[in-house]
């Protein structure tokens, strides 16, 4: 008799810490999957992100047609989302080193001509070539 007591248990255990959180996350996928919508921000399980375009209709479920860049559209299956993604407050800001180099919100943008050239000298700290076989005349290949 303890012996069955005890694989009730277990299979109660196994029920409790497995099985239940698997069915709870497959009923979370779903209602995400329902509730997609055109405009949306998209993760797809392949790492993708996009703006979800259209919804197709079909028996299963249908595809979504997704911009991944401007003017690129890709077809994704709709059981390949991840996740809707939840636009962040501090988007705006994302980026910018703890208001360094910020002017009235905006980054302070360095052009290439305002930086110093930097010879070998300040690079390696050893003056000529870091690639010795730069150094001198091209040496043409002998022929035979």
């Amino acid at each position: 008799m303890p012996g069955i007591l005890i694989i009730v248990a277990l299979f109660a255990l196994m029920y409790v810490l497995m099985i239940r959180p698997q069915r709870a996350k497959a009923q979370q996928q779903q209602r995400t999957l329902a509730t997609v919508a055109p405009g949306d921000e998209v993760l797809t399980v392949g790492g993708i992100y996009g703006i979800v375009q259209e919804l197709e209709a079909d028996e299963d479920g249908g595809d979504l047609i997704v911009e991944i860049a401007d003017g690129i559209h890709v077809r994704v299956a709709r059981k390949a989302l991840a996740t809707i993604v939840k636009p962040d407050e501090d988007e705006d800001e994302e980026g910018l080193d703890d208001g360094e180099n910020v002017v009235d919100g905006e980054a302070e943008l360095v052009h290439e001509a305002e930086l110093p050239a930097a010879g070998v000298e300040e690079v390696n700290g050893e003056e000529g070539t870091v690639n010795t076989g730069a150094a001198g005349e091209p040496v043409p290949p002998d022929r035979s």
